[in-house]
């Protein structure tokens, strides 16, 4: 992934998150349109009488519609939250809180498969993984070059300033980085 790529992936992201504070009122539908979507929907289970709560609900529903609709909003679910993680792991990012926190934050080790490798020269080598990033070791040994072809497995693992082992066929790891 380019870096203007991953710019806009995370602008995008950013967009998805941004939220604002809203008043009670606003949630039962007296007043103007907030856009902190879950607290509007949260703030309607505490309203008593069944048809203002059925209003909330239905204002409060239909700003999200509206917003998904104008692309101001994605819902995503737990396995598109992982997926991403997996397409990002090896880039140093801020925490955004878009991806969880704490321990789950941050992936420590990726499994994959490689797709294809780029290119051989000498004891370089650059290759590409399912997840669509690209990966270079500047001192691969030839037994690691001669595994390394489409369908083997890859397990990478966070390392020291900024590079990775990274493990093919289950043999003894190597230092690498993600390139793209």
């Amino acid at each position: 992934m380019t870096h203007c790529k991953l710019i806009g992936f995370l602008a995008f992201g950013l967009s998805a998150v941004a939220m604002s504070s809203t008043t009670l009122a606003q949630e039962s539908g007296a007043g103007e349109t907030g856009d902190n979507y879950m607290e509007n929907l949260q703030a309607c289970q505490a309203v008593q009488a069944d048809t203002e709560r059925l209003r909330c609900y239905d204002n409060a529903v239909a700003r999200v519609v509206t917003a998904s609709e104008a692309g101001e909003v994605r819902l995503v679910d737990r396995g598109d939250v992982d997926k991403t993680r997996r397409r990002l792991f090896g880039f140093s990012l801020p925490d955004l809180g878009i991806f969880g926190s704490g321990d789950e934050g941050e992936l420590e080790l990726l499994e994959s498969k490689v797709t294809r490798v780029i290119s051989i020269n000498r004891n370089k080598i650059t290759f590409e993984i399912e997840e669509g990033s690209v990966w270079y070791i500047s001192d691969a040994p030839s037994r690691v070059i001669r595994r390394l072809e489409p369908g083997a497995s890859v397990a990478f693992k966070k390392a020291a300033l900024g590079s990775y082992f990274i493990r093919v066929e289950g043999m003894t790891g190597v230092k690498g980085k993600r390139v793209d």
